[in-house]
C-alpha cells in the first residue's frame, strides 16, 4: 500500500522554506505522481512569489491585465489604528511589520498579518492558534500580545510587543559570550518554555530564529516568539478547526524531535519541546546542531525521518574534539577560551545534560523544561547533576569544587599539622638517638671499669694481696647500678662479694 500524500498546505509550507531552485524537486517528490496535487501546490507557490514581487515590478509595453493577487501592504499603509513602518519578518503564511500605534498610547509594535492569497481555513486556524497561545502567556521572556483584529479584506492580524533583537545564537557569537553566559541565557529560555507548558501550550518549533535576544537596561533578555504551530496539551486554543494530518510533517528538521518526525499516531507532548531545547543547547555549546541542517534537507524526507529517529548524535565534547583546527579555534574564540579549555568545560556534566535532553525515547528525557534548567543550575553551582549516573567519587569531586575554599583551608591546616607532626617525630627520634648514644657511652665506660677491676683483682690474687681493700672498689660499687655486659657483671659481682668478705 503506497504511503498517503501530505496535504497541500503541508507541502506548500515545507517548499517555501527551501531555496527557490530546490522547490520543484521537492514538490515532485512529495506529490509522488499525483498530478492534480502537484498543480495545486505549484499554483500556491506562484501566488506566493507573485505576492512578494508584484509591487517591485515595473509595467512596460502595452497595458496588461491586473494580477489575480492583490498587492501586499507597504510602508505607510494603515491596518486598523496602526501605521505600517517597515516589514521586519516573513514566514510561510504571515508577514510581520513594525508599526506605530497612535492612540490611546503612542508606541511602536510588531503587527503580524496573514499573507495575501494564504487566507485558507487551515492557515487562518493556525494563525488563530498563535494569537490565542501568545494571549495566554504572561512571562518576561515571551513576547506579549497587545491587540488583535482583521483587515478591511477580512485577513486576521494581531499586534504584539516589538522585540528589537537578534536570534540567540547570533547574539552569543557576536558578543563572544562565555559558556557560562550562554547557559544563563538558555536557563531563561527554559523558564519561558516551562511557563508555556504550564499554560497548556507546546511550542513545537523551538529554534534560534524563534528566540530573539533584546537588551533590557543593559542586560540581555531572550524572548520566545512564533507560536504558529503550537499545540494545546488540553482543551483547544481556538474555536476554529485545526487538523494535523496523520502524515503531516510539522516543525524544522534540524530541531525536530523523533516523535515529530515519526508521522504516526504517537501524540506530541511537552517532552518534544525538551528535545528541541537540547538541540538549541547543543548549538550554543558547539556552534553546530546535532545533525547538519543542509545535509538533512538534501537527504530527502525519508532520510530526514530515519536520521532523526534512529541515528545517535555525537556528544558535544566529541563533536568539538573532532572538528578541524581552524573551526574549533574560531568557536573557542567566540567563547573567550582556548580550544582545549572549551572541550574540558563541555566534557562531563554538559555532555550528560545535552544527551539526556536528546534521548530518542522521550520517557528518558527530562520531564519538564524546569528540570532541564535546574540541572544546568546544579552544574553551574558545582553540584551533582541528575543526568549523570550516581557515583561516590563524582559526588565527592563536586563537593570539593563547591566548597573549594573550605577544602583549601582544611588542606592547609592538615598540611601544617602534618609538617608539625613530622618535625615532632624527627625531634623525638633525635632525642632518643642521643639518649641511646649517652647510655651506650656510659655503659662502655662502666664496662671498661669492671674489666679493669677484674684485671686488678686477678693480679692481686696472683700476688697474694687478695685480702686488701682495693682503691677501685668504691668506684666499682658506685657503678654497680649501671648494667655492663652480663658475663662481665656476673664475674665482677662474685669478685666484689669475696672482696667485701675479706675486708670485713
Amino acid at each position: 500500500m503506497s504511503e498517503p500524500h501530505k496535504p497541500v498546505g503541508a507541502i506548500f509550507e515545507a517548499a517555501i522554506e527551501l531555496p527557490p531552485e530546490r522547490r520543484a524537486a521537492y514538490v515532485q517528490e512529495s506529490c509522488a505522481g499525483d498530478g492534480p496535487l502537484r498543480q495545486r501546490v505549484e499554483a500556491l507557490l506562484r501566488a506566493h512569489e507573485l505576492a512578494g514581487t508584484f509591487m517591485d515590478s515595473v509595467a512596460v509595453g502595452p497595458r496588461q491585465e491586473p494580477p489575480l493577487v492583490k498587492p501586499a501592504q507597504q510602508a505607510g499603509d494603515r491596518i486598523g489604528r496602526y501605521k505600517l513602518l517597515q516589514k521586519i519578518g516573513e514566514g510561510g503564511c504571515g508577514v510581520v511589520y513594525m508599526a506605530e500605534q497612535e492612540e490611546p498610547v503612542r508606541r511602536r509594535v510588531a503587527l503580524k498579518v496573514i499573507k495575501l492569497g494564504m487566507d485558507t481555513k487551515q492557515v487562518i486556524a493556525r494563525f488563530e492558534v498563535e494569537r490565542q497561545a501568545l494571549a495566554l502567556m504572561d512571562h518576561p521572556n515571551i513576547a506579549k500580545v497587545l491587540d488583535a483584529g482583521a483587515t478591511d479584506t477580512g485577513r486576521p492580524y494581531f499586534v504584539m510587543e516589538l522585540v528589537r533583537g537578534i536570534k540567540i545564537t547570533e547574539y552569543c557569537d557576536q558578543n563572544n559570550l562565555s559558556t557560562r553566559e550562554r547557559l544563563d541565557l538558555f536557563i531563561q529560555v527554559c523558564r519561558a518554555i516551562q511557563h508555556a507548558h504550564q499554560k497548556g501550550v507546546i511550542h513545537r518549533d523551538i529554534k534560534p530564529s524563534n528566540i530573539l535576544v533584546t537588551m533590557n537596561d543593559g542586560v540581555p533578555l531572550p524572548k520566545v516568539i512564533d507560536f504558529g504551530i503550537a499545540k494545546a496539551t488540553h482543551g483547544k486554543l481556538t474555536d476554529r478547526t485545526v487538523f494535523t494530518a496523520f502524515e503531516q510533517f510539522i516543525g524544522t528538521p534540524a530541531y525536530m524531535s523523533p516523535e515529530q518526525a515519526e508521522l504516526s499516531a504517537l501524540d506530541i507532548d511537552t517532552r518534544s519541546d525538551i528535545y528541541s531545547l537540547g538541540v538549541l543547547l547543543y548549538e550554543l555549546l558547539t556552534g553546530q546542531t546535532p545533525f547538519d541542517a543542509k545535509e538533512l534537507l538534501q537527504a530527502g524526507l525519508e532520510e530526514i525521518r530515519r536520521t532523526i529517529r534512529e541515528q545517535e548524535p555525537a556528544r558535544p565534547s566529541t563533536r568539538l574534539s573532532t572538528m578541524l583546527g581552524a573551526d574549533l579555534t574560531a568557536i573557542a574564540k567566540q567563547r573567550k577560551v582556548e580550544p582545549p579549555r572549551l572541550i574540558h568545560l563541555v566534557r562531563g556534566d554538559l555532555d550528560w545534560i545535552v544527551m539526556k535532553a536528546l534521548e530518542k525515547d522521550r520517557t528518558r528525557r527530562y520531564e519538564t523544561a524546569n528540570a532541564l534548567a535546574m540541572d544546568i543550575t546544579r552544574h553551574l553551582n558545582c553540584e551533582p547533576v541528575l543526568a549523570r549516573p550516581p557515583n561516590r567519587l563524582y559526588e565527592f569531586q563536586k563537593t570539593v569544587r563547591r566548597h573549594r575554599f573550605g577544602f583549601a583551608a582544611a588542606a592547609l591546616i592538615t598540611a601544617a599539622l602534618a609538617i608539625g607532626l613530622c618535625a615532632a617525630t624527627v625531634a623525638v627520634f633525635r632525642f632518643r638517638r642521643d639518649a641511646q648514644q649517652i647510655r651506650q657511652a656510659r655503659d662502655d665506660a662502666t664496662e671498661k671499669l669492671w674489666i679493669s677491676y677484674l684485671a686488678e683483682t686477678r693480679a692481686r690474687r696472683a700476688s697474694g694481696r687478695a685480702g686488701q681493700r682495693f682503691e677501685s672498689l668504691d668506684a666499682v660499687r658506685n657503678a654497680a647500678a649501671i648494667r655492663p655486659s652480663l658475663a662481665v657483671r656476673n664475674e665482677a659481682i662474685a669478685c666484689l662479694a669475696v672482696s667485701d668478705l675479706r675486708v670485713s
